[in-house]
Formats: C-alpha cells, structure tokens, sequence
C-alpha cells in the first residue's frame, strides 16, 4: 500500500462518519409537509353521527331517498403535527397516502384552533351558497323555506356541490335523485351554481369507492388528477356546475352516456 492511500483511509473513515450523522440528523428534522389520507365519507341525504344532514322546514315533505349521496373527504396530520423524512419518503411511495406542502392544506392559521375556526366559517359559507344555488335551480323563495345543513366537525367547502345535490333532492319530492345508486363526489360550490375545484381528489376517490360508491362527480379541472388513481369499479363524471351534475345523474337514471374522465 503507497504512502498516499495509507493516508486517505482515515480521511475517508471520517468523512463516512461525518456523513452518517448528518443522514441521522436530517432523519429527526421535522419538515413542511403534511400527510393525507382517504378520510370519511358522510351521506348528505341521511345521517352523520345521529343527526340529520339536511333538514327543511316549510314546503312538501319529501319522501324518503333512494340511494346515498356522500360527500367526502381527506384525513390529514394536524398543523403542529412533527413530519420527519422517513414519514415523507413512506408517504411519496404509498398508494392510499400522501405528501401535501402544510401550506396547502392549511394555508390560514399558525394554531389549531384559528385552523378550525377557518375551516368552520368556510364550512358555513359553502351551505349557504349551496342553499341559494340549491333554491335558485328550483325556482323556490328562500323567504318560504327553513333549509338546515348541519355537518359536524367536518370543515372546508369542499361539500358544497354535495349538499346543493342533496337539497334538490330533498325539495324535489320524489327522492329519486340517484336512481338507487350510491354516489359521491366532491367540489365547491358558488350561490351561482359554478362547481369549484378543491384538492385531495384521489384520495376522496378511494374513500369513495371502499364506502360503496360507483359513481363519483369530479369538478372538470380535476379530472385529470382523478382519473390517474381511480380505483376500479368508479365510474368519473366531470362537472363544472351545479346543472351538469343534474343532467348527469339524469342520464344515469335513464341508462344515457356521460361524459367521463
């Protein structure tokens, strides 16, 4: 051995072990991510948790619904939950998780409870502008009717589209909305009618699909997303508003094609 490689192994030696720690170090950094997962899913024609979803007071009674409407949604980390690389790396790789910047999925807040505040107030917005878009596609005065949407400790606005489905629905008087089926869905909606997009869709296919939906309304702009990890036996219809959900689930009833992702 020469004089020149005798001296390189301990400079090696060291700089293996420095490199070591620094790997170890890094594995106990807590990082800017958060984890997602499928979350629950919540029938807006029926109950969650013993109460009502939907409830109206005023007009006919309708009759009772046929099929489930589910809204969905994601479980994710809390904010001041502690991410490490090892979390992030098993996340990235995972077919029912994933990463997700913290900003993304809470981009209002610094403490868990303005998070929840936020999300509260999101949450009551979005039922009120599914009531309005809801009335309007009926032709019904607000003034005439009492319509409740209570969805307990469920946040965000991505069940806006759903609950504007569900109190068609229940207005409507013939409780037929789905033809029978178990469908899903997901998107903001606006007092307009226009279906927004929200985040998350993948994962809210999967929860979909293992609650026994076959049918999952997707807003248009996440199609693509959708489409790359849909389970199998999940029929995607994109929408871009409240009315092409109704013409879909229409022409589901009668058997017609629609349009898919």
């Amino acid at each position: 051995m020469s004089a020149l490689a005798a001296r390189r192994r301990p400079v090696l030696a060291v700089c293996g072990l420095v490199l070591a720690a620094l790997v170890a170090a890094a594995a106990l950094v807590p990082l800017p991510y958060t984890l997602v997962q499928p979350g629950v899913t919540a029938d807006v024609l029926g109950e969650y948790r013993g109460e009502r979803v939907i409830t109206v007071r005023g007009g006919d009674a309708a009759k009772d619904p046929e099929g489930e409407l589910l809204m969905t949604t994601i479980a994710a980390t809390g904010p001041d939950a502690t991410v490490r690389i090892g979390d992030v790396l098993s996340g990235w790789f995972a077919h029912d998780r994933a990463v997700m910047p913290r900003e993304v999925v809470y981009p209002v807040g610094d403490s868990p409870e303005e998070i929840r505040d936020y999300n509260d107030e999101r949450m009551a917005d979005s039922q009120r502008a599914a009531v309005r878009a809801a009335l309007d596609e009926l032709g019904l005065d607000e003034g005439d009717l009492r319509v409740t949407v209570r969805l307990d400790e469920i946040g965000g606005p991505s069940a806006g589209l759903l609950f504007a489905l569900g109190i068609v629905d229940t207005l409507d008087g013939d409780g037929s909305l789905t033809g029978g089926r178990t469908v899903a869905g997901t998107g903001t909606i606006a007092a307009s009618g226009r279906v927004g997009p929200v985040g998350g869709v993948p994962l809210k296919t999967q929860a979909a699909r293992r609650d026994g939906a076959t049918v999952f309304l997707v807003p248009r702009a996440e199609c693509a997303d959708a489409a790359a990890q849909a389970p199998p036996g999940l029929r995607l219809v994109p929408v871009g508003t409240l009315d092409d959900a109704l013409e879909a689930l229409a022409d589901l009833r009668a058997d017609r094609p629609t349009p898919t992702c």
